[in-house]
């Protein structure tokens, strides 16, 4: 039985504290005037560098200056009662090898396989003996393709060597999540034997090439050409086509129509949870308990992690090498080298002293693709969505589709470019591209008995409105009731059910997590911004111009996305150096 809207506050879950503030306050807790290494922000990525220089031998410390860790992989209990991964939601791009070295299983995270993992419902009539069409997939290709004939027997038949065929490309692309693109800047003035070191690099590249072989031209039309082009070589359908191009375009301001759309769903396809390729899940007691079990798995080994601690710059000495920091209280803090988990703008443009910085790069930095139209709605609801396409069962039990990732307003690619549209003049779509997901649906620690917390992230809204408007409480207030009115349309009573919601719209994430402009990966995923390329041509892996001074976040190779393959390599280019000090 649902709880009463009184009783909410009466509702607060009891939270015990994480196993990474017990293990810390056990041996001391107490800040240092000295580490070896300091880490800027305790995002995911900021976690996992720490963690792995800590079992390098190198002594680390994190700076948090929110009250959480986790930076956008956090869980917040923002209403009463209700626990939200506030702004990621959904967990697969993690890399197998930090699961498995930072034995994140026995730090404490349980993961929740979601299997069918997409579901469209249409927006049309249905009739007196059948609901609305949809669209269910899921691991069972047989029972995909049954649901696909629904809309073309064709593409049903097509989808399987479709999945094979992104299967391969993800077998060449994948070890260069792992590889730390060669430092261009460092190339042009090293020797010629820290030259052939560093084009050691390389050779994921040409793994990468090996692989790919013959079908190397159809591979590089999708990572260069609009998605809509690829799928329309491979689909007739609209609802199947909209519903993979989500993927190309989610937390992108791209549309499917957009040259190299093409590579963002690829980054979407890469991940895997324990084995299983493709999968994505609910992490139990919401993103943030990944974030206390990378934390956990980095304290164990003796590193420091503090919250409430804002760093206000980076110390430089008269060398040129960065030799510390200082907190906005005044305290500095020495270290050998620095990694930020900040955005590339906020760690170059805010927090390094710019005298150490060469004017063209501060420039490019400044340049940077940060266009986002990523609004996330969390709501809480007294009772599950009931979705004209696929009407609840009595007793309001969970059926397979809710546990998936809720395509609306996906009928059909032109909708999805028509929204884009609409965001490029400043404007909020009227019909929005949303996606929706009830992680309770799996979890039930997250609500109360009855209850649901329902993740909505939406797009696309712009930054920036038209009309010199600004995303104050009314703005937001509409737009969100914009959007409740297209869910609705899809299961009726939805409107009525919503017990609270929080709205967090482009600039509410640039505030509260440090996203610039509110991009979800740090910057844009174009191929102008990746590898040798992120964050900028001339600076690319995770050494900065000064010495000391390292990316480790989502705004250095390989991107965005709940990977922590940043921080990782980041970690790895971070002890090699220290080593031939």
């Amino acid at each position: 039985m649902a709880v009463s809207r009184q009783g909410l506050h009466r509702a607060l879950h009891s939270s015990s504290c994480p196993a990474w503030k017990r293990t810390q306050s056990g041996t001391g807790g107490r800040l240092k005037p000295e580490y070896d290494a300091v880490v800027i922000g305790a995002g995911h990525n900021g976690l996992v560098a720490a963690a792995y220089l800590q079992r390098f031998g190198v002594n680390t410390v994190v700076f948090e200056r929110r009250h959480v860790i986790g930076g956008a992989a956090v869980t917040e209990e923002i209403i009463p009662g209700f626990k939200f991964s506030r702004a990621s939601y959904l967990l697969s791009l993690l890399r197998p090898q930090i699961y498995t070295d930072l034995e994140l299983k026995k730090h404490g995270l349980k993961l929740h396989f979601r299997n069918p993992y997409s579901f469209t419902p249409m927006l049309e009539e249905g009739t007196l003996s059948k609901a609305p069409r949809s669209l269910l997939l899921g691991t069972d290709m047989a029972g995909n393709q049954k649901q696909i004939s629904q809309f073309s027997q064709k593409d049903a038949q097509a989808f399987p060597r479709y999945e094979e065929f992104m299967k391969r490309l993800v077998l060449a692309i994948d070890p260069l999540l792992d590889a730390i693109p060669v430092d261009t800047a460092a190339f042009q003035h090293s020797s010629l034997l820290q030259r052939l070191r560093a084009l050691s690099t390389l050779r994921p590249l040409l793994k990468a090439g090996r692989t790919l072989g013959a079908q190397l031209p159809q591979y590089y039309q999708v990572l260069t050409a609009p998605i809509s082009k690829v799928l329309d070589l491979w689909f007739e359908s609209e609802p199947l086509k909209a519903t993979l191009a989500t993927d190309a375009v989610i937390g992108a301001m791209t549309s499917p129509h957009t040259p190299g759309s093409g590579y963002v769903l690829l980054h979407h396809v890469m991940g895997s949870l324990e084995g299983m390729q493709g999968a994505w899940g609910y992490v139990q007691g919401g993103m943030g308990a990944l974030s206390d079990a990378i934390a956990s798995s980095a304290t164990a080994h003796g590193a420091s992690i503090f919250t409430e601690k804002t760093v206000a710059k980076v110390q430089v000495n008269s060398e040129g090498h960065v030799q510390g920091i200082v907190l906005q209280d005044g305290q500095e803090v020495r270290s050998r080298v620095v990694l930020s988990c900040a955005s590339p703008q906020i760690t170059f443009l805010e927090l390094t002293p710019q005298e150490w910085l060469p004017k063209a790069f501060v420039k490019r930095i400044s340049q940077l693709d940060t266009q986002s139209p990523v609004t996330k709605i969390n709501v809480a609801v007294d009772r599950l969505p009931n979705f004209r396409a696929a009407p609840n069962v009595p007793r309001d039990q969970i059926q397979p589709h809710h546990q998936c990732s809720i395509h609306l307003n996906c009928e059909d690619t032109l909708l999805l470019h028509q929204a884009f549209e609409d965001a490029k003049g400043g404007l909020p779509s009227q019909r929005p591209m949303i996606e929706l997901c009830i992680p309770s649906s799996l979890d039930p620690t997250l609500a109360p008995p009855g209850c649901h917390v329902v993740s909505l992230f939406t797009q696309y809204t712009p930054y920036t409105l038209a009309g010199g408007k600004t995303w104050d409480e009314q703005e937001k207030n509409t737009y969100a009731d914009k959007v409740f009115d297209c869910i609705e349309a899809y299961a009726p009573g939805f409107k009525s059910s919503v017990l609270a919601r929080d709205i967090l719209t482009p600039p509410d994430l640039e505030r509260i997590f440090g996203l610039p402009g509110g991009n979800i990966f740090h910057g844009a995923m174009s191929l102008d911004q990746l590898y040798f390329a992120r964050p900028v041509p001339q600076h690319s892996g995770y050494r900065c111009p000064v010495q000391g001074l390292y990316l480790c976040g989502s705004g250095a190779h390989p991107g965005g996305g709940v990977m922590g393959a940043a921080g990782r390599n980041a970690a790895h280019a971070v002890f090699r150096a220290l080593k031939g000090l």
